[in-house]
């Protein structure tokens, strides 16, 4: 296989797998090229420090087979101490996808935290419709999280 022809096979199986339709359903959203939850972002960070930071690979754990990255060894700890209280809800997959009965990316930098849970969206857009019905999407999403992985 030529260097050429390997990429563009590369570049359609990205494309393949990246379509929320097409997606492989596990429990945790990661991305194709990476096995990091929450994209690499420190999830404790937006409890902490109110805003996406990036993880750093010296702070690293691994928990539902996804490897976290972590800012600091205090957030590292704090994770390690009750993951469930940190990690995205719905696996990192886009709330509103899923109270919308489907998966979709969840983009880290897309986020809010409600009642203290951590929510990850699509995009912009996506954040904008979530935030004028977060309550009841979040009734739809408990609902149907996670019989949407199937």
């Amino acid at each position: 296989m030529t260097i050429l022809t390997r990429r563009l096979f590369l570049a359609a199986a990205a494309t393949l797998i990246s379509t929320p339709a097409l997606a492989a359903k596990d429990e945790i959203y990661t991305s194709f090229f990476s096995n990091d939850g929450a994209g690499g972002y420190d999830v404790v960070a937006y409890f902490t420090n109110g805003k996406p930071v990036k993880g750093d690979d010296r702070y690293s754990a691994e928990y539902k087979d996804v490897e976290w990255l972590f800012s600091s060894q205090k957030n590292l700890d704090s994770f390690k101490q009750n993951p469930d209280m940190y990690a995205p809800q719905y696996g990192g997959y886009c709330a509103w996808a899923v109270a919308n009965g489907y998966t979709a990316s969840g983009d880290p930098l897309q986020w809010s935290v409600v009642n203290d849970k951590l929510y990850l969206n699509y995009d912009a857009e996506i954040q904008t419709k979530w935030t004028k019905d977060r309550d009841s999407l979040i009734v739809s999403g408990d609902k149907n999280w996670p019989g949407v992985l199937k």
